[in-house]
């Protein structure tokens, strides 16, 4: 009888961490045949190593009872469990979620924080055209106080010259005469008086026109000075929108860089929690993996022992036939015939009539950067669907674990040389009991989605000489 492996106490099953060992579809019985490479990593270093952080292969009495309802056991881990579920694409579901969702709040901050860059750089543009155009109106608004003055000036002074204008115009009219100077010749002056006061009349007519020349100018200045405060009015108007655009520019700008400095903040902590979050899902990751490796390393080297066992036992089968032979040939008088090893039974076949939805292999794993094993075959097994030993053997363990579900190992003994062990797990129920003796294609359990699974299925396995092989070589 093979030596059981320790572990797997019912009273610690409570504590057993949950691992993903299936890499199956959410949805129960509609498992496709390949799965995304993401998820496929999970049942590498889970299956491989998780059987082992429950201890694995369990010391169960033959005599024992079934365990309890697997249904109502699962319901009792997964309460224990939640948050600690494991896939994400190859690990768990909530360091999937962690990381998407930091994912996503580091693509939104980015886009925040170029927004809100974009807002201040507009803002600083519109702080600067509000500089400019204040500029513009407080210029504008000094040359309209300018203009307004020349013209009130102008108008000043086209009073003064009217007044100078009458003045000379009535002294024209009063003086408008050809007598003038026929008067000063009859008054008997002499002709040096007449040519003086031909030269008086001269200068006083000369004066009059100046007058009159000089108001005329003031009144063209006047009307171009008018004209220039109409030109400052409408400067200065368009000055004093352009302000205002400016200004209402720069309070909505001033705004929305408080709204985008608000959210980016806000987007900033989403992002950290998110961080935090997946950072402490990585590291619990990265810490039940590190502890199933090192328990699959421990439980290994008790499969190797058990396979070296198994080999010498059947070294020692044969070693007897060998004997047994050389006896009867010598009796017999001829030559002893050739003992061939036993082939115990032949290959193995399929458990299940159904087809693989995800093979064995490595997978890689995109957050923790490592290759992690999917120790097995998956294959599609609705819950209920009888599951049969792969070749005849010995039940020699059957628990269950928190990754796995219910598991139960059968012993093939040595087959081509070879020492072979098959597990199958996620079973709803078992059928064969610890220490039966089962034939090739006999029920041994029925399929189920217990332990970490997302939909019934079968998760195949085999050891040979005490080491995870792929199925297929097998089968």
């Amino acid at each position: 009888m093979v030596p059981h492996f320790p572990g797997a106490n019912p009273r610690q099953r409570g504590s057993i961490k949950r691992d993903d060992s299936t890499g199956t579809t959410a949805t129960p019985y509609q498992r496709s045949r390949s799965r995304p490479p993401g998820r496929q990593t999970v049942v590498a270093a889970c299956c491989l190593v998780l059987s082992l952080s429950a201890g694995v292969l369990a010391a169960v009495p033959s005599a024992q009872a079934d365990p309890p309802d697997p249904a109502a056991k699962k319901k009792q881990l997964d309460s224990q469990i939640g948050a600690q579920k494991a896939d994400l694409a190859e690990a768990s579901d909530q360091l999937g979620k962690s990381v998407a969702a930091y994912n996503q709040a580091e693509a939104k901050y980015k886009v925040v924080q170029v927004k809100y860059a974009a807002a201040q750089g507009q803002l600083a543009a519109a702080k600067a055209a509000d500089v400019v155009a204040a500029s513009k109106l407080q210029a504008a608004e000094q040359a309209l106080t300018s203009a307004v003055a020349d013209v009130a000036a102008g108008e000043q002074q086209i009073i003064e010259k009217r007044a100078v204008a009458g003045r000379a115009v009535r002294s024209a009219y009063q003086q408008q005469t050809g007598l003038v100077g026929l008067t000063i010749a009859l008054r008997g002056a002499s002709p040096a008086d007449i040519a003086t006061g031909m030269q008086v009349q001269r200068n006083v007519f000369g004066i009059q026109g100046n007058a009159i020349t000089n108001l005329n100018n003031a009144q063209a200045q006047l009307a171009n000075k008018r004209a220039k405060v109409a030109l400052a009015e409408k400067t200065a108007a368009a000055a004093r929108a352009e302000a205002a655009r400016t200004v209402k520019q720069v309070t909505a700008l001033t705004k929305q860089v408080a709204a985008d400095k608000a959210e980016a903040a806000a987007v900033a902590q989403v992002k950290l929690v998110a961080f935090k979050a997946a950072e402490r899902e990585k590291n619990t990751e990265q810490a039940q993996y590190n502890a199933l490796v090192a328990e699959r390393s421990r439980v290994e080297q008790i499969l190797i022992a058990r396979a070296k066992a198994e080999k010498a036992a059947a070294a020692r089968k044969k070693a007897a036939r060998e004997k047994a032979e050389r006896e009867k040939a010598r009796k017999e008088g001829r030559p002893p015939r050739n003992i061939p090893d036993d082939p115990g039974g032949g290959g193995l076949s399929y458990p299940v009539s159904s087809y693989i939805t995800s093979p064995y292999g490595m997978r890689f794993h995109p957050v923790l950067h490592y290759w992690k094993l999917h120790d097995g075959t998956d294959f599609r097994a609705p819950c209920g669907t009888p599951i049969r030993a792969a070749a005849s053997g010995r039940v020699t363990d059957k628990y269950y674990n928190g990754g796995y579900g219910n598991r139960l190992f059968v012993s093939h003994g040595v087959i081509d040389g070879s020492s072979i062990t098959t597990v199958y797990n996620h079973l709803s129920r078992y059928k064969a009991r610890v220490g039966e003796h089962v034939s090739k294609g006999e029920i041994i359990g029925y399929a189920g989605t217990t332990g970490y699974s997302t939909g019934c299925h079968l998760h195949f396995m085999v050891y040979q000489d005490g080491r995870v092989v792929n199925p297929m070589k097998w089968l």
